[in-house]
């Protein structure tokens, strides 16, 4: 039976595990049949991304001349960083379908529903109250109305615990979904300690894509270089001085694709997300703190460690190894790199096949009920 369904997630996030999962999950309900569309979501704490105008330092807010000069220094920078937005915007309109409507709060959503069957959120940190997307009714459907079938695929909230005071708000908002998921078992745990168990653990939706059809669609494929790949947003001391390490025993170069990386031989900061599926294929070895450069690893079955984010957010990684019985492969500050282990991805992809064919199951049932 082909459904309308509409999908909400993080939206124009210039992120490259953000846009590859919402294209994975439209992509995989429309090889099902479905007349899938994104909602255009952007409300004001999401839209703040390469804005040329912005002063975020508050010394230089205190007059206009200072203002000025923030803006004139920084301006010609901000310029350069346009090249990222204009890629991850090309591959936006390319390959993902999004609503024309765009929509800033929920009460825009409640008073001008956008139409279909089935409703989705997910996946990705949609529901971490870490940031405001965690504490945004919209993003726990809260404009949809009772009579229509809501769902929530592959929801993370990606922190161990809720603040007390939000509690009661992600009980009622979750409550009124029909067919709940999460990615991380941390969420299961979060959920059973409000009262509601009847959750599924699925696969981040780039698992419902298998590695052949990414390969075929936006891989790039090459041979020139052996390196490493880092994927890295905290500029970790760690993972530089591993890279350096391997590079060196292995005689490898560095390549990375976040800004703050200065000791690559190649950073492709400005690339978009052809240019990360092809470097995450073509690596001999990935180095990431990344939730999404951890799940392409093991979809193209590339040799990696993962070390913790700065921030608390690491449910994410933990969970998604323990999983696939891959735990051994988050490292802490005393791991000496020559003690690292040889993957041998027989068991974590029998793993993989199962849990993706839970995942698409619970997506089945929950479309059918």
């Amino acid at each position: 039976m082909s459904l309308k369904i509409k999908t909400i997630t993080c939206h124009e996030v210039y992120n490259y595990g953000a846009i590859l999962q919402e294209y994975a999950l439209l992509n995989y309900l429309e090889s099902k049949g479905h007349d899938v569309e994104a909602i255009h979501y952007k409300p004001e704490y999401l839209s703040g991304h390469f804005k040329l105008w912005t002063v975020t330092s508050s010394k230089f807010n205190k007059n206009i001349i200072l203002k000025i000069i923030y803006l004139v220094l920084k301006l010609p920078f901000r310029l350069y960083k346009l090249q990222k937005k204009k890629r991850f915007d090309f591959f936006s309109e390319k390959y993902l379908k999004v609503g024309k409507q765009l929509y800033k709060d929920n009460k825009q959503l409640k008073s001008n529903l956008p139409e279909a069957d089935a409703y989705i959120c997910g996946s990705d940190q949609i529901w971490n109250s870490f940031f405001q997307n965690g504490k945004d009714p919209a993003f726990y459907l809260d404009f949809v109305p009772d009579s229509k079938k809501k769902i929530s695929y592959a929801a993370s909230f990606a922190i161990e615990t809720l603040a007390d005071d939000l509690k009661p708000f992600v009980k009622e908002k979750v409550e009124r979904i029909n067919a709940i998921s999460v990615r991380e078992t941390s969420g299961k745990t979060i959920l059973a300690d409000l009262g509601i168990t009847n959750v599924t653990q699925v696969l981040d939706p780039v698992f419902l894509v298998d590695e052949n059809y990414w390969k075929k669609k936006f891989v790039t494929v090459h041979e020139e270089d052996k390196y490493i790949f880092i994927y890295d947003f905290d500029n970790n001391p760690l993972i530089e001085k591993l890279a350096k390490q391997i590079a060196e025993q292995k005689d490898f170069k560095i390549y990375a694709i976040n800004e703050n990386i200065s000791y690559a031989d190649k950073n492709f900061y400005l690339q978009g997300p052809k240019t990360f599926l092809s470097l995450m294929y073509n690596a001999q070895f990935v180095i990431t703190n990344s939730f999404h450069s951890v799940a392409f690893s093991l979809i193209f079955n590339k040799q990696f460690i993962v070390v913790n984010r700065n921030d608390a957010i690491n449910t994410r990684m933990r969970d998604l190894l323990e999983l696939f019985n891959l735990s051994h492969l988050l490292v802490s500050n005393d791991f000496d790199s020559r003690k690292i282990e040889m993957i041998h991805f027989e068991e974590a992809n029998e793993l993989r096949e199962l849990a993706i064919k839970k995942s698409k199951e619970f997506l089945e049932n929950a479309l059918v009920k």
